[in-house]
């Protein structure tokens, strides 16, 4: 009764009372009965038992496709209860005077008839209860084993057919049993509901929480099938435990009374009686715990059920009855003791208490190893949550203008059936808050297609507000998500754009609620753990069908924190601007330009060419735009960092500090010029003919033939030492996802992806041709590396949290282990800013240093002439590093020289004001 009261059951509790009351009075009338009736008593059960069995199928009541209950008006009668009884006590009265082969055949005959009408119901799990019954009861009369093996042969043998029999729940609890696989929500939910009730209940149950309630609602047959789990959950494994010892009690007090039985008939009944109460148990228990399959097996008295309650009492009456005969004393005794006692009815006892303090004991254990898990899980269960997203922080560029905002919209939504079930006058007012007829509000909540929550409007800010101070019941306004990017295709390729959260996304961030909008590309995907900040929820209790059924916990999102960027927004609107007028009239198919501190690595421009538009992804997307972006080649591509191409003479600087660390020649050493080099049967050409140089005028002029030689004195693997110390063939560290290597080839690796070095590929490895790539952001860090003697890592994010709050660490800048040996190299570089390729610096305010590049690229289009551009200024003390490519631009000088020059004019003209 306490089990059913907890469980919000007290109608039944209040029958299972009346039950109770009558079960008592039926014991107490049992109880009186005397030894010499016991065989009347039986036999006349035993025949009402098949005129109800008989009846069932043409006056029955048919309930779960099963017709097993007898309605007599103030109670349901189920007579397959009362023949568990029956086929204890008839076939103790034809075994009483002991075993024949006669009257063993007797007990099977009348026997199989209730058992007979019990499967046609059909019952079949009641069926095997009482062939369970009637040979316990030919073990307990002692009838040769001989005859009962044969019968165990015929019951092992028919269980593969069995399933022939079985209707499909039936099978399927089978399957659950021996699967591991079942479906928690289908065909495992009865299992796994008392695997949770036992599990998260602790010693003294959760009975007593005010959501209990509807806790238990999960559990199934809480009443019934699962009363055990039932109880443990409300009342606590300690109240388990107390059925099981009462349980234990009535085996265990019908053992005495069979052993001080006057007749061996008496002894039967009530070791039977003992046997059917132990049985029940240990499978009922055994089932709660998914120890055994679901039977649909009570606990004799304690589950709910009218017929078996009262049987129950009527079988401890029974025990009464032969106990207090017994004990009475009288002048006859029929029988010698030794033959009244039934065989092993001390060892079924010990076998049946050890089994159920087992289960016991395997209870606590489910408790200690998988209670906070299971308790969790009690509680997950029972809760449904919307996600109210956080604001996502905006992207700020170092003057605080706003380059990726939030939209202000804000989503208003309802719980669906809750706010169905409000007032009306709710309705109406939402209806008037949003502009919209009622009846279309109240249409669009009857159609929710079974969703928690319906979306009904997208509101501006100041209906957003006017809404949630009406604090309507069930109504949530929470912000759309949608980003703005106000610089569209300028900023692009840096910024990235936001999208729903796919199945990478979940491996990144295991915890991302369903539905979640995350940074895909760019510094959104790069800082999007800071951007994103932590979703809100709200939660509602929903019952074992997801109806809610009341308000749970409220927690607010948190907004995301803003990001402070290096990137001056102005030097990137003009670094993108020179860069696209200088691809568009070269006719190259794309560019970058990267503008970067020398000192720091701070990136003060990032510009890409040709770029795309990251507002169209929304939410809600804009498909045919995504769809059209993404098939134009390179758009959606950050050139600086994603784009490895052949680096040309701009790589000369790093054959030159290569020769610097190693000493192989004097920097005033005079090679031969020309027109062209031959080396080992091939030539070599240079881009125009020249003269003699040393090491100054080669890098001011870009002497190709000084290089082949250079490079063949050094060897790849010295160059490819000291190109690897400027950071060739790796990463740069760039704050950005997704960013190319770039590659650095050596006869070793080269040979290891298949290729081959031949003796002219150290030549042109001295030119940055052949087996070397590399990004415009590599190219900017190796040439103010070898400009100011340290390497930088180049990085775009100063700062988060409002206005500068936490700076984010910068790498320190690494010195160059030939730092002090660069001098001759940086004199050519100023050389050929002054008076070389790259002249056209001298009119700038202050001394440059720098070195062009035309590269030979067959992915290049037109002549398949890459380029190259890279600056430092000022040359003496290096702060600003500014390199520009643009892939089949043709002569560096001539397409990308005036790119860097006008960025550099601008940079100048900002921090350095004109003398007067």
């Amino acid at each position: 009764m306490l089990n059913m009261v907890s469980t919000g059951m007290p109608s039944l509790a209040l029958r299972h009372a009346l039950l109770g009351g009558v079960g008592l009075a039926a014991m107490w009338a049992t109880s009186r009965l005397r030894a010499t009736s016991l065989t009347r008593f039986g036999w006349g059960l035993y025949v009402a038992t098949v005129v109800l069995l008989v009846a069932v199928p043409v006056i029955g009541v048919a309930t779960k496709g099963a017709q097993r209950w007898l309605n007599l008006g103030l109670f349901t009668l189920q007579p397959s209860e009362i023949a568990k009884l029956a086929l204890v006590m008839v076939p103790a009265a034809i075994l009483a005077a002991g075993y024949t082969l006669r009257r063993f055949l007797l007990v099977l005959v009348v026997s199989a008839v209730p058992i007979a009408l019990v499967a046609l119901q059909p019952d079949l799990s009641t069926a095997v209860v009482l062939v369970a019954t009637v040979v316990l009861m030919l073990i307990l009369a002692k009838v040769p084993m001989r005859l009962l093996l044969p019968i165990f042969g015929a019951g092992l043998a028919f269980l593969p057919l069995s399933v022939l029999f079985l209707r499909p729940y039936q099978l399927e609890r089978i399957h659950v049993f021996l699967s591991d696989s079942a479906d928690p929500q289908g065909s495992g939910w009865a299992a796994w509901q008392a695997d949770i009730a036992i599990g998260s209940a602790g010693w003294w149950g959760l009975g007593r929480e005010p959501d209990f309630g509807l806790r238990a609602e999960y559990l199934p047959e809480s009443e019934h099938d699962l009363a055990f789990a039932s109880l443990v959950y409300g009342w606590g494994l300690a109240a388990g435990i107390a059925v099981v010892l009462a349980v234990v009690v009535i085996v265990w007090r019908s053992v005495l009374a069979s052993r001080v039985a006057r007749t061996r008939e008496a002894a039967l009944v009530a070791a039977g009686v003992g046997g059917v109460f132990g049985i029940h148990t240990a499978v009922s228990v055994a089932q709660s715990l998914s120890l055994l399959p679901h039977t649909g097996m009570p606990i004799p008295v304690f589950s709910y059920g009218g017929t078996a309650s009262i049987v129950g009492f009527v079988s401890i009456g029974l025990v009464l009855a032969v106990r207090r005969d017994g004990v009475t004393k009288r002048l006859w005794i029929t029988e010698p003791r030794k033959r009244r006692l039934p065989r092993g009815v001390t060892a079924g006892a010990l076998v049946t208490t050890a089994s159920l303090v087992a289960m016991s004991v395997f209870a606590w254990q489910l408790q200690t190893d998988h209670g906070p898990e299971l308790r969790a899980t009690s509680d997950t269960q029972m809760l449904r949550c919307i996600r109210l997203p956080a604001e996502r922080g905006q992207i700020l560029d170092r003057n605080g203008v706003p380059v990726a905002s939030n939209v202000a919209e804000y989503t208003v939504a309802v719980v669906a059936r809750m706010f169905a079930e409000s007032n009306s006058t709710a309705h109406a007012e939402l209806a008037a808050l949003l502009g919209m007829p009622q009846d279309k509000l109240d249409e669009e909540i009857r159609n929710d297609g079974g969703e928690l929550q319906v979306v009904l409007a997208r509101v501006g800010p100041e209906q957003a507000r006017t809404i949630v101070d009406a604090q309507l019941p069930w109504v949530l306004v929470y912000p759309t998500g949608r980003r703005q990017y106000p610089q569209g295709e300028v900023l692009a390729s840096v910024l990235g754009y936001v999208g729903i959260a796919d199945e990478q996304d979940m491996q990144v961030w295991p915890t991302l609620a369903l539905g979640s909008r995350v940074g895909k590309a760019g510094l959104e995907r790069q800082y999007d753990a800071l951007l994103r900040g932590v979703d809100g929820r709200q939660c509602v209790y929903v019952d074992p069908s997801g109806r809610p059924v009341g308000t749970g916990e409220r927690v607010d999102p948190i907004r995301g924190h803003d990001l402070r960027l290096h990137l001056d927004l102005g030097m990137q609107r003009a670094a993108t601007d020179a860069l696209a007028q200088a691809v568009h009239s070269s006719g190259g198919d794309l560019g970058a330009a990267v503008m970067m501190d020398a000192r720091t690595g701070a990136v003060l421009a990032l510009a890409s060419v040709p770029g795309y538009d990251n507002n169209v992804y929304g939410p809600p997307a804009d498909l045919a735009a995504i769809e059209a972006q993404t098939q134009s080649p390179g758009r959606m591509l950050n050139h600086a960092v994603q784009t490895a191409v052949p680096p040309g003479s701009t790589f000369k600087i790093v054959t030159a500090s290569s020769n610097a660390a190693f000493d192989v020649l004097s920097p005033d050493a005079m090679l031969a010029g020309g027109a062209a080099y031959t080396y080992g049967g091939h030539t070599f050409a240079n881009w125009q003919p020249m003269g003699p140089n040393d090491l100054l005028g080669a890098i001011q002029w870009s002497d190709n033939v000084y290089f082949y030689q250079l490079a063949d004195l050094l060897g790849p693997y010295r160059i490819a030492e000291t190109a690897t110390e400027l950071g060739v063939g790796s990463p740069s560290g760039i704050d950005l996802p997704a960013e190319s290597a770039g590659f650095l080839g050596t006869p070793d690796n080269v040979e290891s992806i298949g290729g081959a070095w031949y003796p002219g590929s150290t030549l042109l490895m001295g030119i940055g041709q052949g087996t070397v790539t590399a990004t415009p952001v590599q190219v900017a860090r190796w040439t103010a590396g070898i400009a100011s003697g340290q390497l930088v890592t180049p990085q775009l994010a100063a700062a988060y949290g409002p206005g500068d709050a936490v700076p984010i660490p910068t790498e320190q800048p690494r010195p160059l282990s030939f730092a002090d040996k660069l001098e001759p190299v940086r004199a050519g570089m100023r050389a050929s800013a002054s008076a070389g390729t790259a002249g056209q610096l001298a009119s700038l305010p202050v001394t440059a240093a720098a070195k062009t590049g035309t590269a030979e690229d067959p992915s290049a289009p037109g002549k398949g002439l890459n380029a190259w551009f890279s600056a430092v200024v000022p040359a003496e003390s290096p702060e600003l590093v500014v390199t520009a490519l643009v892939r089949g631009g043709g002569f560096g000088s001539a397409t990308s020289g005036p790119v860097v020059k006008s960025i550099l004019e601008r940079y100048l003209a900002q921090t350095r004001p004109p003398t007067p």
